[in-house]
């Protein structure tokens, strides 16, 4: 604007200042010419610019560093440090992956009969990550579904406020009505219909009214003889948390897994591996494109050694001689000698295992768990149920003693008083008297075995007279040796192993001796004994297979149906458990006591001859174990034929008022059925 004409000598020269290294020579008079011209104009706003300062300069290029420093540490973090987490997140907005559900392995028995059904179910799923944010747009689809479905609202939100997972369970076991509705209002509905193959996959079209929620198909097991076979297979439950987190690849917090029975031990076998589905969505969520990445598979299917038939025939005969003799609980197993299969298991009271899958009746699966009577009728009586066995016990005592060689087989007991006395050291006018049932005269072992002699059994177990006995610690020994007192290992939950008392649990428990009435009561199955059945027909199939302790085994084969026809993938082997631990020539004496007891060949009181009227030979052992005030635990073992076994069934039922015979008319009604031809 204005302009100055310094004098020519001062044009060339220059001064030096403290904050600045050089300045033109003119710059010293700039601000004092400035200001007198400003007063003669009346400009004294105006103001010329002065130079920044060194320290404003030097903070402005500190910031700048700064300023750029965080924003390449940001990048680094972004490009680098987090570059999976958020190419994951971009993904995850982009593409998202559904469970295509798989089917459970099926069931089968040994004839190939299926036991085990798979039913579609459809249920009503919420993803958090998909519900609208906007607290009225969310009213808005909540009312929706609440109206859809009937359920309470309230209740719908507090299960989605309480869920840990980012899909929430709203609704199970949709029906037909309500899915067909759901299926019109959801865009992303046909995504959960389980396409099996990739050519299915298919954009959805239309728009999705209900934000978040989805129809996930599932399965429903379904038990084709529910009451009938509902202890052995058992049933199907929600996944536990603890379960998911063991196999987050295999399930979802939606699926069931075995809870009880077969479906439980046999999890790994039966469970699927689900498929996977990636569906892309453009910027507003929207679906264009859906893509199966893995096929779904199903479990491998089972084939158990059962014989379905025999077991309905069982519990039939069962239920029946229950009603009759006034009792309401019992227990079944049949056993193949040879392999240790499990032919039928029974537990009665029973129970319908289609109780515990969705849709059932929640009155009835109520009352069940309630269990009002008080019968347990989920306790599996058979594997886990411990009782007094009676003289089931003496084939096992008659082994042991022909083992030790305390008596010879043909050396005879004479049992004139059908009782014997013991006397008392302390008290002579006060002996102990264990009784016999009856009178049975000159007894050697066969004929001991064949009725069931007392007297003979309390002198070779406790010793009497001049005869030497077992003893309580060489009883309990060849007891073990029959896995008495041990779990069997059977593939199924839940077993307990028996119990077999000595000096020392009766001194800790009592705090009192072992004394001679505890050997004779122990030689006798009375007493302190608790077995399971189930170690009863294992024991007694070593006796009918010469002397191998097989384990017991539910599973046969491993199969695979997913081509439409049946293919081995694995036989399950038998197992032994113990072998050649008794004298076979031993045990071939006591399978003559026993096959004595059915023919009555010397032994006019013998306890099973109501048996030698079936299509086959037998042999039997009953056993009959007191309780008090006449009531009493009822046994019988029997295998078939003799000479080549088929089968091993024991037969218990609880609390038989006074001395009926109620479980061999149900074992002769059983094997009828079972050795003629149908």
């Amino acid at each position: 604007m204005f302009e100055f004409q310094l004098p020519k000598e001062l044009k060339n020269r220059k001064l030096k200042l403290g904050f600045k290294k050089e300045i033109e020579p003119h710059e010293i008079l700039l601000d004092k010419l400035a200001q007198k011209k400003e007063e003669e104009l009346g400009l004294s706003e105006k103001k010329f610019e002065v130079p920044l300062s060194q320290r404003t300069l030097q903070g402005f290029l500190v910031i700048s560093l700064i300023l750029i420093f965080i924003l390449f540490s940001k990048t680094f973090q972004l490009q680098v440090t987090e570059h999976k987490n958020l190419s994951a997140l971009a993904e995850g907005n982009k593409f998202k992956i559904y469970q295509i559900r798989a089917e459970r392995g099926v069931i089968y028995d040994k004839e190939g009969n299926q036991l085990v059904f798979n039913k579609p179910s459809f249920d009503l799923v919420l993803d958090k990550r998909d519900f609208p944010q906007d607290e009225n747009e969310k009213l808005k689809v909540l009312k929706a579904i609440s109206g859809i479905i009937k359920k309470d609202i309230e209740e719908i939100k507090i299960e989605i406020e309480k869920s840990e997972n980012s899909q929430v369970l709203i609704f199970e076991n949709l029906d037909h009505q309500t899915l067909i509705i759901l299926e019109t209002k959801l865009a992303e509905a046909s995504l959960h219909l389980a396409p099996r193959y990739p050519q299915d996959s298919v954009g959805s079209s239309g728009i999705d009214e209900l934000p978040g929620f989805q129809i996930e198909r599932n399965w429903i097991r379904d038990y084709k003889e529910g009451e009938t076979i509902s202890h052995l297979i058992g049933y199907t439950g929600k996944i536990t948390s603890q379960e998911l987190k063991a196999a987050p690849e295999e399930y979802s917090i939606f699926d069931w897994v075995g809870k009880d029975g077969i479906e439980k031990s046999y999890e790994e076998i039966l469970r699927k591996n689900p498929g996977k589905l990636r569906a892309e969505r453009d910027a507003r969520g929207n679906i264009i494109s859906k893509e199966v990445i893995q096929l779904p598979q199903s479990g491998k299917s089972l084939v158990l050694w059962l014989d379905s038939e025999l077991q309905k025939k069982i519990k039939e005969e069962l239920e029946k001689k229950l009603q009759a003799v006034g009792s309401k609980k019992g227990a079944v197993v049949a056993l193949d000698p040879k392999t240790g299969g499990v032919l039928a298991l029974i537990s009665y009271p029973t129970f319908n295992n289609n109780l515990f899958q969705k849709g059932a009746d929640p009155e009835a699966l109520r009352d069940l768990l309630d269990d009002p009577r008080e019968l347990q009728p989920l306790f599996n009586r058979a594997i886990s149920g411990r009782y007094l066995i009676g003289s089931t016990i003496k084939p096992l005592i008659a082994s042991a003693a022909l083992e030790e060689k305390i008596i010879s087989p043909e050396k005879k007991i004479n049992d004139d008083q059908g009782q014997i006395i013991i006397p008392n050291p302390w008290n002579p006018s006060l002996p102990t008297i264990k009784k016999d049932w009856t009178i049975h005269g000159w007894t050697d072992m066969r004929k001991a075995i064949a009725e069931s002699c007392n007297v003979y059994f309390y002198t070779i177990g406790g010793g009497y007279g001049e005869q030497k006995g077992l003893g309580p610690t060489k009883i309990k020994e060849y007891l073990e040796k029959f896995n008495w007192n041990q779990k069997t290992g059977i593939d199924l939950p839940g077993e307990t192993e028996g119990f077999i008392p000595d000096k020392e649990w009766k001194k800790k428990t009592w705090g009192e001796g072992w004394w001679d009435g505890d050997t004779y009561n122990l030689s006798i199955g009375q007493g302190f004994i608790q077995i399971t059945p189930l170690e009863v027909a294992t024991a007694f199939s070593a006796i009918a297979n010469g002397g191998k302790l097989l384990q017991p085994q539910v599973g046969k084969e491993i199969v695979d149906t997913s081509t439409g026809s049946v293919q081995v993938i694995e036989e399950i082997q038998p197992k032994i458990i113990r072998e050649n631990f008794i004298n076979p020539e031993n045990l071939q004496i006591v399978r003559e006591g026993m096959r004595q007891a059915v023919t009555g060949a010397n032994s006019p009181q013998s306890s099973s001859i109501i048996l030698n009227s079936l299509p086959v030979t037998a042999a039997a052992k009953t056993g009959t174990a007191e309780l008090g005030k006449d009531y009493y635990h009822n046994w019988v073992t029997v295998f078939a034929p003799y000479d080549d076994p088929q089968i091993v069934l024991t037969i218990m039922i609880e609390n038989v008022k006074g001395m009926q015979a109620a479980v061999l008319p149900v074992a002769k009604t059983v094997l009828e059925w079972y050795f003629t031809p149908h």
